[in-house]
């Protein structure tokens, strides 16, 4: 394999303490073409997180020493690539409190092999940042900026820190500033998925966003709700 090849591989975490079905994963993602780490406490899944850096985390819920959830919340300050969370609890609760401690998508368990190895794809393409040529790579809005070539975001000045799922999203909607994304049309074109009528995650990313871009969640003037519709991402500011 080329030194090339080799850089190009995608560095996977698995931070599980069933050590079983880790290594049956690991093996599912090796054999497509990931190199895969193994994980089983969640103290020292922290530590490797912010020091090693994988392009993903997969993560879950249940673990001995920090859960899941502390784990996700610690780690991220320091760590913006994605973490896509597992968890035998099917709870809408759990999914939400995942997202909002920070993670990027969550499959329940027991995830189907070619199911989590789709989703692990998914947000390893989002996070390439493959500019496109037909939508300016820096939007500004008065004093916000959002600059798509270094995925960067600043208010007045100032950098922002955003999740990777965090950032794809309003890129998505700034991008289509002034057009109602519906959110079948967000989920198609984040997640490669049809929506199912029931996922929250949009709706608990689109909440963490607006206080980060200076928007009031009480009263919303950037990024509005369109009732029955979507979301609207308002060209100008009032």
């Amino acid at each position: 394999m080329s030194i090339s090849e080799e850089e190009q591989t995608p560095r996977i975490l698995i931070v599980e303490d069933d050590e079983r079905l880790a290594m049956l994963t690991q093996d599912y993602l090796v054999k497509n073409g990931m190199d895969v780490a193994i994980e089983t406490d969640g103290n020292r899944a922290i530590r490797r997180i912010i020091n090693e850096q994988p392009d993903l985390v997969v993560l879950d819920v249940m673990l001995p020493g920090s859960d899941g959830l502390t784990v996700c919340r610690e780690v991220r300050p320091h760590y913006h690539s994605p973490i896509l969370m597992l968890t035998a609890r099917t709870e809408d609760m759990d999914q939400v409190l995942g997202l909002e401690m920070g993670a990027d998508d969550y499959v329940a368990k027991p995830a189907q092999p070619r199911v989590l190895l789709a989703r692990i794809r998914a947000l390893l393409r989002r996070s390439e940042n493959v500019p496109s040529e037909e939508v300016p790579q820096r939007l500004e809005f008065g004093e916000l900026v959002i600059d798509n070539g270094g995925r960067s975001v600043t208010l007045n000045g100032e950098l922002v820190d955003f999740t990777s799922a965090e950032y794809d999203l309003l890129w998505l909607l700034a991008s289509n500033a002034g057009r109602i994304l519906s959110r079948e049309d967000i989920f198609e074109r984040l997640r490669g998925i049809e929506y199912d009528g029931q996922d929250r995650s949009i709706d608990v990313r689109i909440s963490r966003i607006r206080p980060k871009i200076g928007d009031d969640p009480e009263n919303p003037k950037r990024i509005k709700t369109v009732r029955s519709k979507g979301y609207l991402f308002v060209k100008e500011g009032n």
